[in-house]
């Protein structure tokens, strides 16, 4: 959903290198700071020093940055023609693109200096464009044009954790070089380049800025169109439509289309731009997509084709056009795609704070509003306010102190109800989409997105739809992406989860195998064997089923018992009937626990966080088999209140005392047995409640481990807090706490795990 976040944590991501050695560096903190040449040079010598790493390409891609960093700029030079040798076509043409960067500036620096320098890079690099095909110089143009604000911060985190440091690890010191050397390296090539990149464009492509296309009920959408100057015949267009009215990725991704041998379009949300409208998100966005898609079936460098790509917004606009369905629209690839009203702005009724800021970055002007929304302090200081002074959720603008009309026409609909059901497809609107789909989305923390439910609705109501699902071990900005970051880097590591090696994809070069699939009679992906296209972590394979149900070929069931282990409670195979149960209480009122730094948080973890929850454990599993698909199960409960919001969330515990998360699901327990209507719970009568959770997982658990389900209720300050009175939760405040919330969970309460055995 936010495109600038998502360009940061794609960089911050990729900067986790894996190191065969454990050496420590001497680090003085007070001398190193992240914009210091020479301390940071003094570093990389110390790093290369005792640098080790099996991983011939991971370790030549350190290598060379750590010589530019100790002004070895001919070694550096050498070491890039090593990598670039070795990795032929075997590394994504992102990687290739930036690798040409790097050995330009190298060469130019071994050679000269100042003024000198500046020339003898502008040379290289023109001449360099020149040479180079389209496709990639597309992705060069894009890479020497990469903010500086991304950069920055990837520095600044990678240096954060270890100011107070008198010694770090050789990992630790490399991710901090890393981050340094690709800050500094551009710092120089984005102001000489821009001037050569705007010629190479004018010499490769017709470019048409700033185009008004009228939309229904005298709306605007203001269009940028890109093609081939090489190129006259009429061609396919694919089209991005977005709110993200950010220039040099609208261009990037438009250029990016053109050389590959399509016309690229970036349309934009109705008031971004030369829109002369109020920008609005979400609520036209469907038929003024649909609008567009007509526009550019009439135009003479259309053949009357047009896909459609982007992710997480964009994601939804694919969908949203589709529910127009436009003639010319023949198919579309949602990335991680958000449903408005399924998991923004709130998920399983539930809504989240982290949106609060965002329309303020996409509609505080034409463009974005990059300083307010990068106000993290202000984020962070807006939720504890509101937490600790107890006031309803409704009160967020007022307590920040500007008005946020948007959300709070978000709040107003607090169910899935009819200002959500028509922003995309719903119900019998999805059987009449009958265009080819690929979706790509990614097991954790907003990697999703929503497109398991867009998956499972689009054959629920169409049987013969064809969809399909690419999904592994990614994040929101790695199910964009695949493992491959903006400059080319692969991203080893998520959260503490080393990513099996079939895993580190290229979704960017995915985009293109399918658009030639659809529109040149290419070859279909190879990835794409059926519908649903999974990689097993831990197994290093990725596996094919014709749905989701078919991920799994048994049920595994286990019972939440009250028979105590250690800090918690066993699954057993066996329920618990009659009155046993385990009590559960959370108090409302408290608010003692506002600084409190919540454990783990990452994909592997020592510890997790059972602060207002209570833990399940298996008994050790004979293993491994697969656990693959959506759990689910049954609660059954007794409580005193009208509603509470909870969480499940499911984890591998290894032998190594290390838990894997799996799964989450979040949810308001009035809305699990329909997000479109609230059903109240019952004070003092047993409920039973059948869920199921909305995130796939895929795992290789091994034996020996144990099974760790974690039911939290949810109570922190950047999220919703339900009091339980059964009034509009936004309403609620500290003073509806009344009694503590107590819980009763019944032993016959289950959770249902898919798996297939080995």
């Amino acid at each position: 959903m936010h495109r600038i976040v998502v360009r940061l944590s794609c960089l911050l991501l990729l900067l986790c290198p894996v190191v065969a050695l454990g050496q420590d560096l001497a680090f003085k903190a007070e001398s190193i700071g992240p914009d210091t040449a020479a301390a940071m040079s003094a570093l990389a010598a110390q790093a290369m020093a005792v640098y080790r790493d099996a991983n011939r390409d991971r370790y030549l891609d350190n290598l060379f940055r750590l010589q530019m960093l100790s002004g070895r700029y001919s070694d550096a030079s050498r070491t890039l023609d090593s990598l670039r040798i070795r990795r032929g076509n075997r590394v994504s043409l992102s990687a290739t693109a930036t690798n040409i960067l790097y050995q330009i500036l190298a060469n130019a620096r071994a050679r000269s200096s100042g003024p000198q320098l500046d020339d003898a890079f502008r040379q290289a690099y023109r001449a360099a464009l020149a040479r180079l095909d389209d496709r990639t110089s597309a992705l060069v143009v894009r890479n020497s044009n990469i903010s500086h604000f991304v950069l920055d911060r990837a520095v600044f985190r990678a240096f954060r954790p270890l100011a107070r440091k008198a010694s770090i690890s050789l990992a630790d010191g490399l991710t901090l070089l890393k981050a340094y050397q690709a800050q500094q390296a551009f710092r120089v090539i984005v102001p000489l380049a821009a001037p050569i990149d705007v010629e190479d464009d004018r010499r490769r492509y017709v470019i048409d800025y700033n185009l008004k296309v009228p939309t229904p009920g005298g709306g605007t959408v203001c269009a940028m169109v890109i093609r081939q100057r090489s190129t006259t015949r009429p061609l396919p267009t694919l089209l991005n439509f977005t709110i993200y009215a950010d220039s040099e990725s609208n261009v990037s991704d438009a250029r990016r289309a053109a050389s590959n041998g399509y016309v690229g379009v970036v349309g934009l949300t109705r008031g971004k731009r030369c829109s002369p409208d109020t920008p609005v998100p979400y609520e036209y966005d469907g038929i003024d997509a649909a609008a567009l898609i007509d526009w550019i079936a009439k135009q003479p460098w259309s053949d009357g084709r047009v896909g459609m790509f982007g992710g997480s917004y964009e994601g939804f606009t694919q969908w949203a056009a589709a529910k127009q369905l436009p003639k010319a629209l023949k198919t579309i690839i949602p990335a991680v795609a958000v449903g408005p009203g399924i998991d923004v702005p709130m998920d399983g009724n539930l809504f989240l704070s982290f949106v609060y800021p965002w329309p303020f970055y996409t509609l505080d002007n034409k463009e974005l509003d990059d300083t307010t929304y990068f106000n993290f302090d202000r984020w962070s200081k807006l939720n504890h306010t509101w937490y600790t002074s107890g006031r309803a959720y409704r009160d967020l603008d007022k307590i920040d102190g500007k008005p946020n009309p948007v959300f709070d026409r978000w709040i107003d609909h607090p169910t899935y109800d009819a200002y959500w059901q028509r922003m995309i497809p719903y119900k019998e609107d999805f059987a009449r989409i009958n265009i080819p789909v690929l979706q790509t989305a990614g097991y954790y923390f907003g990697g999703p997105g929503a497109a398991v439910y867009y998956l499972t609705e689009h054959y629920r109501y169409n049987p013969k739809a064809n969809s399909y699902l690419v999904i592994g071990p990614y994040d929101h900005v790695l199910g964009q992406r695949g493992l491959v970051g903006l400059l080319g880097d692969t991203s080893y590591v998520m959260g503490g989860y080393r990513a099996d090696p079939v895993a580190l994809t290229d979704f960017g070069e995915l985009r293109y195998q399918w658009f030639d699939w659809v529109f040149k009679d290419g070859p279909k992906p190879a990835l794409l064997k059926d519908k649903v296209n999974y990689q097993v972590m831990g197994a290093n394979v990725w596996k094919h089923a014709p749905s989701v149900e078919a991920m799994a070929d048994q049920r595994l069931r286990f019972y939440l018992s009250p028979i105590r282990v250690d800090s918690g409670y066993r699954l057993t195979p066996n329920g618990y009937s009659g009155g046993t149960h385990v009590e559960q209480t959370v108090e409302f009122a408290d608010r003692s626990d506002s600084n409190r730094v919540a454990p783990g948080g990452g994909v592997v973890a020592r510890a997790i966080d059972t602060w207002n929850g209570i833990q399940f454990v298996s008994p050790v599993l004979p293993g491994p088999f697969e656990l693959s698909g959506l759990f689910s199960g049954q609660l059954d409960f007794l409580c005193n209140k009208q509603d509470f919001d909870f969480q499940i969330s499911l984890y591998e515990l290894r032998s190594s005392g290390d838990y894997v998360l799996l799964s989450t699901y979040w949810t308001r327990a009035s809305a699990v047995r329909d997000l479109s209507h609230r059903t109240l719970l019952r004070p003092g009568i047993r409920e039973h409640l059948d869920y199921q959770s909305v995130r796939l997982t895929s795992r290789l658990i091994q034996d020996g481990s144990r099974l760790v389900v974690l039911i939290n209720v949810i109570k922190q300050p950047d999220m919703q807090i339900n009091y339980g009175t059964g009034k509009d939760v936004s309403d609620e405040s500290i003073s509806d706490a009344g009694e503590p919330l107590k819980i009763s969970w019944y032993g016959d309460s289950y959770i249902d795990l898919p798996v297939r055995r080995q």
